[in-house]
């Protein structure tokens, strides 16, 4: 089974459902309490009903541009249909969400190409504490799961804990680990992953990455030759660069990804901990802004509820 098929059947499963509206829980809770406040008294809807809808969004961590957008839509919509009731507010909604993140430049995972390379090698990068080592661990368990061989990279080499906990998840998945001592130069460590990735006949190759934004120029020079090291053995390399972001951090995630994005080629996002918060709203936001794909969204604790980004599940769980 290939990659592609295997996420695709991984992404139907009822099981897989039922992990995606449970890991959605707090979000829908405050979200829908938030909107019953906002039309109380109310049978249609007005400019007052719109004013407390984009206090909503906001509050909901959609971000002010991505709301705005929506609002506009929504008043567009009420202009055009003139009887719309405050009772088809949701339905309203959920369809103007769903347009506007169709209509942006990002796509769903299904159209993820794992192409000719070999070894894929996919970059992680995002600050210390976002799920960053567990997603890796649960990538590498999926991945592995659908047929591939794949070896991990220690490169996050400033901190012991790092590379313990990459060790870890490389035993508990089973796959392979490249790592050299606590202080080493993080570059050499990737070279050497990808190197024995090739070596080994690896299909992907997962490098970790040091999580620190305090000095971006610092952060981009270290990726720079993270990325040049590796290139000297897989041309083209590294093939994904994917920011792990926590999603209970709101829009502190935001400003996250527009420091990374600024200092490395983001290719792809994975938004970790959604099971544990109420600001799953941040998920739109973010598919709206930067037109990055959504690769990846964690709903929960077990290594299957690392799930693939479809936006429009991910609306329709939101509304259910």
């Amino acid at each position: 089974m290939g990659l592609f098929d295997f996420f695709k059947k991984k992404q139907e499963t009822p099981e897989a459902q039922q992990a995606l509206d449970k890991g959605l829980e707090k979000t829908k809770e405050g979200f829908f309490s938030k909107i019953t406040k906002a039309v109380i008294g109310k049978s249609t809807i007005d400019d007052e009903v719109l004013d407390n809808l984009e206090e909503v969004l906001v509050t909901s961590d959609v971000g002010v541009s991505t709301t705005l957008k929506i609002i506009e839509r929504i008043q567009d919509r009420v202009a055009r249909d003139k009887y719309v009731g405050t009772d088809e507010l949701n339905r309203l909604l959920k369809e103007e969400i769903q347009a506007l993140l169709a209509e942006n430049n990002s796509n769903d995972f299904e159209s993820f190409a794992y192409g000719d390379h070999k070894p894929y090698v996919i970059m992680v990068v995002g600050v210390n504490g976002v799920g960053k080592t567990t997603t890796i661990g649960k990538l590498a368990y999926q991945l592995k799961q659908a047929g591939n061989k794949v070896v991990l990279g220690a490169a996050d080499t400033f901190r012991a804990a790092a590379v313990d906990q990459i060790k870890l998840w490389g035993e508990r998945v089973g796959v392979r680990v490249v790592a050299q001592a606590m202080g080493s130069d993080p570059a050499s460590v990737a070279f050497d992953t990808v190197q024995s990735a090739v070596a080994n006949g690896d299909d992907v190759a997962i490098i970790d990455t040091a999580g620190r934004l305090h000095n971006k120029v610092g952060l981009m020079n270290e990726l720079g030759k993270i990325k040049n090291v590796m290139q000297k053995i897989v041309p083209g390399a590294p093939h994904e660069i994917l920011l792990v972001l926590d999603a209970s951090t709101g829009q502190n995630a935001i400003e996250q990804c527009k420091q990374f994005t600024q200092a490395t080629d983001v290719n792809a996002l994975a938004l970790t901990k959604l099971d544990g918060t109420a600001k799953g709203g941040v998920v739109i936001g973010i598919s709206d802004q930067f037109k990055i794909p959504v690769k990846y969204i964690g709903v929960g604790e077990k290594m299957e509820d690392l799930q693939l980004f479809n936006k429009r599940e991910f609306v329709e769980s939101l509304f259910k």
